[in-house]
């Protein structure tokens, strides 16, 4: 099954199509209760709502189009050089996906608070007199006649640009056919989801579910970070041992004791009968992995612990609660803690 479906890859598609639909089913219900109606002009309404959907379309088109062409160049081109350097590889990406999704983490907590902020900015768009002198006038009348075009553009960019480089980091780790299911899958998921709230999903019940999800997105950052770390080291023991320590199982030798916190290896032999039956636990890595590859891949979950492993893991908890900490402090008192807060008194 991991063979054909990635669980990284669909969260994060998912979460990225889910962004994309909140939005974009701001735009379209602002419109419809604008515009749309015995009393409104039908004609604006119809435009302005093919400019959503195009903008919407083409974004998606250029992240779809240049998801392929990044990681159709990296499998061509990195194929001499991947099996010298495949856990340099694999650390890197999972280490960008990991900031990318902590930075991108908190915004996603405040979709469910963003409704009011873009109905603003539409309105404001819309109602805004046409300008008609100079070239800078110009331009900003471009962007009000366009404005429902541009915004769903470069939110579908934003969003795109993190899920691509997401699914060519995950495409490394994970055969090309575990790609494209989940991708379509979490589109399609997105989109209806996106859907069922523009029909009428309440606010209160989608904050709750975006703080679930971020919840999960930040166990798979976690585990990307933690990972990170564990793949640098066993690329620096692969040089030591001269070879790709996979090709000595998953005994000693595999690993570096001088780093290794924890090695579970467990393994029992049946013999009911004439048959012999083997159970072993914990590799993810080992004849599929079975949970343990699910595990490994949703929270990072490592057979083979090494302290810089370890650490990572703790240190980005640390990082995550100081960092909401501090957002809900500024949130609460205006300005960071030791910081004074900015004087808007007028004399």
């Amino acid at each position: 099954m991991l063979d054909l479906f990635s669980v990284p890859v669909f969260v994060v598609v998912f979460r990225e199509t889910l962004e994309t639909a909140i939005i974009v089913s701001v735009l379209l219900a602002f419109l419809k209760q604008t515009l749309d109606g015995s009393q409104r002009d039908a004609g604006i309404y119809k435009t302005l709502r093919a400019q959503v959907w195009l903008g919407t379309g083409l974004g998606l088109a250029l992240c779809l189009i240049g998801s392929g062409v990044i990681i159709g160049i990296f499998y061509i081109l990195g194929n001499d050089t991947w099996a010298d350097h495949e856990y340099y590889y694999e650390g890197v990406f999972s280490l960008i996906s990991a900031i990318i999704i902590t930075i991108m983490g908190g915004a996603l907590l405040r979709v469910g608070k963003m409704e009011d902020k873009w109905r603003a900015k539409l309105a404001k768009a819309i109602e805004t007199p046409v300008t008609t002198q100079g070239k800078r006038a110009w331009l900003v009348n471009l962007f009000e006649k366009y404005a429902m075009f541009v915004l769903p553009f470069i939110t579908v960019l934003r969003e795109g640009i993190e899920g691509i480089v997401f699914v060519a980091g995950v495409s490394f780790s994970a055969p090309a056919s575990a790609v494209p299911l989940p991708v379509l899958m979490g589109l399609m998921l997105g989109g209806l989801v996106g859907y069922a709230l523009y029909r009428g999903g309440s606010s209160a019940k989608l904050q709750y579910f975006l703080v679930a999800s971020t919840c999960l997105l930040y166990l798979v950052a976690a585990g990307l970070f933690s990972r990170a770390i564990w793949l640098f080291e066993q690329q620096q023991w692969n040089k030591v041992v001269g070879g790709d320590a996979a090709e000595l199982g998953d005994g000693p030798g595999s690993y570096d004791i001088d780093r290794s916190i924890w090695h579970v290896n467990v393994s029992s032999l049946l013999q009911p009968c004439e048959s012999q039956l083997t159970f072993q636990c914990c590799n993810p890595q080992l004849n599929g992995g079975g949970g343990w590859a699910i595990l490994n891949a949703v929270v990072g979950w490592n057979n083979s612990a090494t302290y810089g492993s370890v650490l990572a893991y703790n240190l980005y908890w640390v990082f995550v609660i100081a960092q909401f900490s501090l957002m809900s402090f500024k949130e609460d008192h205006g300005h960071y803690p030791l910081l004074k807060e900015e004087d808007t008194r007028t004399d």
